[in-house]
């Protein structure tokens, strides 16, 4: 397992007050926008674009976390579909600032947060159930084809859940199942973000959070050979980024934890 360092007491009044921001911020913006939200729904992505930007920027300021973008030359600016590692919720946040137009799969849950659900939904997220098997899959494939047909790149994080840096991976099969009706090629996303925005706890850890895009997986691979090569481009990607800022190897962790 990675040896993540543990969070000092600086760490922990950073990340409160990052959270505090985070919080008010929220209901600002969401307050402000919220006639735009009501008339004109198709502008919601811009308030969420907004948002999103001024909280990068308001995580380097308060916790010393940078974010950097790599290989944004693999990534189309439309009709595409991301597979992207997700350790930390800085994953569904940063994507807003170097995708042109995206759309993020999460679970329907979220839905029922105010503000965050309201904007989610008009923005065009896609809320599925994750107990939804058969069902869920075909609405899905549905909705991301015509998130496609309106030019936007669609997120999706393969296993479902947040992971720890260094934890084993497992892929679920909705991803396959995606790029097999859809016959487009796939993009894998890495990242160390969990090094610095841990899952749990509201401690933020300063350095450099990487998100790397990774040359495209072509359409057209069979099932399994998709599914190999997808598990292999973004776990090496991604144990590089955390074995390059976190450091040996040390005791096991609890290795999942719930979206």
């Amino acid at each position: 397992m990675i040896a993540v360092r543990k969070p000092t007491a600086a760490d922990w009044l950073r990340g409160l007050i990052f959270n505090v921001w985070m919080g008010g911020s929220a209901l600002v913006v969401g307050t402000l926008f919220l006639p735009v939200l009501l008339v004109a729904p198709n502008l919601a992505l811009g308030a969420v674009r907004v948002w999103c930007r001024a909280a990068l920027r308001a995580l380097e300021l308060i916790c010393g976390i940078r974010v950097e973008l790599r290989g944004l030359h693999h990534l189309p600016r439309t009709g595409v579909l991301i597979a992207g590692k997700h350790q930390s919720m800085l994953d569904t946040v940063a994507p807003f600032a170097f995708l042109a137009c995206p759309t993020i799969v999460l679970k329907r849950e979220l839905l029922s947060i105010p503000i965050y659900g309201w904007y989610a939904k008009r923005s065009g997220m896609i809320p599925i159930d994750r107990e939804g098997a058969a069902k869920t899959l075909r609405g899905l494939i549905k909705d991301v084809r015509q998130r496609f047909d309106e030019g936007r790149q669609v997120l999706i994080f393969p296993e479902g859940t947040r992971v720890l840096p260094g934890a084993a991976p497992d892929y679920k099969p909705g991803i396959a199942a995606l790029y097999k009706e859809l016959a487009v090629p796939c993009v894998p996303l890495a990242t160390n973000s969990g090094l610095h925005w841990p899952a749990h706890g509201i401690a933020r850890i300063p350095g450099t959070v990487v998100f790397e895009v990774l040359e495209p997986i072509p359409a057209g691979l069979k099932r399994a050979s998709f599914m190999r090569e997808l598990e292999t481009r973004i776990e090496q990607a991604t144990a590089a980024l955390v074995a390059a800022d976190a450091g040996p190897v040390t005791e096991p962790e609890a290795d999942r934890v719930a979206s």
